[in-house]
């Protein structure tokens, strides 16, 4: 269970489930798209039928294990925003902390805006 050639857990983590490991792959996956994922967007993205479909408790799982810079993925969407549209500072950090939206933390998407110049 959780074993063979393609299994790339790390060496000193926990040993990991298929399941767990396809979420985390997935999970790098799009990380390494560099759109940028809040902690909650990427549980979201994962589990979601209209995403990958594992269940929460996976994608949860691979949000934790993955050793993410959270700030820096807000950093990134806060980019990917600006590259379409104009914001103020506190429209950028609205559509980064709305739930509706990106869903980081309000550190996250002030820290995002500021670091893009807006704030």
């Amino acid at each position: 269970m959780g074993q063979g050639s393609s299994e790339k857990a790390k060496p000193s983590g926990p040993k990991l489930t298929v399941s767990q490991q396809n979420a985390v792959d997935s999970a790098e996956s799009y990380l390494k798209m560099g759109s940028g994922f809040s902690y909650q967007g990427l549980i979201d993205q994962l589990s979601s039928k209209a995403g990958d479909g594992f269940s929460k408790k996976d994608a949860k799982f691979a949000a934790d294990y993955l050793n993410v810079d959270w700030k820096k993925q807000a950093v990134q969407s806060a980019k990917s925003y600006l590259d379409i549209s104009s914001f103020s500072c506190s429209g950028l950090v609205d559509q980064l902390s709305s739930s509706a939206g990106d869903q980081y933390t309000k550190a996250q998407a002030k820290y995002a805006a500021k670091k893009v110049g807006l704030c």
